[in-house]
């Protein structure tokens, strides 16, 4: 008697190899038989027709927070997701002295587009130390699983204070004292260290994040104390033309390699497109192979969709700010609609002044705008932009944009693909994709709450890229390598990300036919009723943790078997 039989699903096992029909069990957690299984279970289900993965392991997230109040960490866990890394780009909560807590509210808020009257109200503060940080997560039962990273940002401020937050360079006291508080963060369980390079990331106060000009000594020496403390990846954030990072994605593969050869650590970067050296990334990949034939590792993140700014009503637009569309900004979305609907009303507010802000940048993107459908499409064409269209109505971009906001009483959306759509479309995603040194990231759950809401590609990637992308899609076997086998392997997840005997019973049965992301819409679900940007999607039959569905016909079935993952 087993506890659960998955019965004749078409099983893409996360390995890269061949999908197979075959039957997969599980007891206790714990995947004990994939081929023909005989013999009865206290659940069966019948996934003929289906498909059957691992849970996909998503290893950058900013749950830092959340995860604190929220036992079911959506919307990653309403995609697949079964492990989350949370603590990513040098911003979290520990260690903090009491006295700093809301500096790092304010600097998680100023990074990552977190609401800080949500983190204020949600947050239970129980720790100091980040050993005690992994305590606190440990208590809540949960959905799915969660590790984390040790932080820079956190790091720097409760060593060096205000010179930490300053960005001061660090003495030599606070090098060792640094190293061995990540040697201790390790030994608890911590997977790895997080550090960011982009200047345009900064504090709500203004401030850069503190390690964003921390020099490769101090990175080595915090890299020593993980690696003395038991191994971790070392994820940094980084990019080229986006903040002027000093010396770009070539000193970054440098760095990283520094430290991996050093240290023996595997290391994490993002890698996108850049809209102004479009193909520099093809250079970055040959880096990353050169250092990894060195003896490095280094695995480069590969974003699924572009970057882009969801624009509405309902989430921020170029008409804030401007003295009639300000008198009517605290009326309920329906009523703004209507208010703004009225002919008077709209010639005053596109004859304002659009500033120097969001407004006056979009005015000169509309080539970059698109009207978001449902189902959302990612990968625009470039003739469906509301540039063109302005352009053949003889309209501004700022009128197109006022009438499109106003569809659905004010839920119509708008995508502004600001970085990573050079050519106007997805063709380098598929390049990067298929690259053998990388892997799926930078998904962001649980951040950009205003604008973003990227936790949702992991559902894309396989409506959009396996099935539906006309311009030539991505293996199925290959694509759910990228979220399950290779981020896995790489955080030293060696009970998960396979269906294989042994392995943890974290699985997706998913209806490929049916499977579907929804139009992103705002929720006003965090704490205080703080708003963010949501996206939900169909076509999931179930999500196992542990073998217990925690997913069932895309609904949550209220059972939390997941937990803290420390690596030991």
């Amino acid at each position: 008697m087993h506890d659960l039989i998955i019965r004749g699903g078409l099983v893409v096992d996360g390995s890269g190899g061949p999908p197979r029909v075959a039957d997969v069990a599980v007891d206790d957690g714990v995947i004990v038989a994939v081929g023909e299984v005989t013999g009865e279970a206290r659940e069966v289900l019948d996934a003929t027709g289906l498909v059957v993965t691992p849970g996909y392991v998503d290893t950058h997230t900013h749950y830092d927070g959340q995860a604190t109040w929220d036992d079911r960490l959506t919307p990653s866990s309403w995609h697949g997701v079964t492990t989350a890394v949370l603590g990513n780009c040098g911003v979290g909560f520990a260690p903090v002295h009491p006295d700093r807590r809301e500096w790092l509210i304010q600097l998680m808020e100023g990074v990552e587009d977190i609401p800080g009257t949500a983190l204020h109200e949600g947050i239970r503060w129980s720790w100091e130390s980040f050993p005690e940080y992994l305590d606190a997560l440990e208590q809540l039962p949960r959905a799915l699983d969660v590790a984390a990273h040790l932080p820079h940002g956190a790091l720097r401020t409760y060593v060096m204070d205000e010179r930490g937050a300053d960005d001061e360079p660090a003495t030599p006291d606070d090098l060792a004292r640094m190293r061995a508080l990540a040697e201790e963060a390790a030994r608890a369980g911590a997977v790895g260290f997080s550090t960011n390079r982009l200047p345009s990331h900064r504090a709500k106060d203004g401030r850069s994040l503190p390690g964003t000009a921390s020099s490769l000594e101090e990175l080595m020496a915090i890299a020593e104390g993980i690696a003395a403390g038991g191994g971790g990846v070392i994820q940094s954030t980084s990019a080229e033309g986006i903040g002027e990072v000093e010396g770009g994605y070539r000193d970054e593969v440098d760095r990283l390699t520094a430290v991996s050869l050093a240290t023996g650590l595997p290391t994490t970067m993002s890698l996108s497109q850049n809209e102004v050296r479009p193909e520099l990334w093809r250079e970055v990949l040959q880096w990353v192979h050169e250092s990894d034939a060195a003896g490095a590792v280094l695995v480069p993140q590969i974003a699924g969709r572009p970057l882009s700014l969801l624009l509405g009503l309902a989430t921020r637009h170029q008409f804030e700010g401007r003295p009639s569309y300000d008198e009517i900004a605290g009326l309920p979305l329906g009523e703004r609609s209507a208010a703004m609907a009225d002919p008077e009303r709209r010639a005053r507010i596109l004859s304002e002044d659009a500033g120097t802000g969001l407004g006056a940048f979009i005015a000169h993107m509309g080539d970059k705008l698109f009207p978001l459908d449902d189902p959302p499409n990612y990968e625009p064409a470039r003739e469906s932009s509301i540039g063109l269209a302005a352009q053949a109505a003889g309209v501004s971009v700022d009128e197109a944009c006022y009438d499109l906001y106003l569809r659905d009483d004010g839920r119509q959306m708008v995508l502004f693909t600001l970085n990573g759509y050079a050519h106007f479309d997805t063709e380098h995603i598929r390049s990067m994709l298929e690259d053998t040194s990388t892997m799926l990231g930078l998904a962001d759950g649980g951040a950009h709450c205003s604008l973003i809401c990227d936790a949702s590609v992991y559902t894309s990637m396989l409506s959009y890229w396996v099935r539906d992308r006309a311009a030539g899609t991505l293996p199925i076997e290959l694509t759910v390598s990228k979220m399950t086998s290779i981020p896995a392997a790489l955080y030293g997840f060696d009970d998960r990300g396979l269906v294989e005997v042994g392995r943890r019973g974290d699985l997706n049965v998913i209806d490929l036919d049916r499977l579907q992301l929804r139009p992103p819409e705002v929720a006003h679900d965090l704490p205080t009723g703080a708003a963010r940007v949501v996206q939900r999607s169909v076509g999931y039959v179930r999500t196992y943790v542990a073998g217990v569905a925690v997913t069932a016909d895309d609904a949550d079935t209220g059972a939390r078997p997941g937990r803290l993952v420390r690596r030991l």
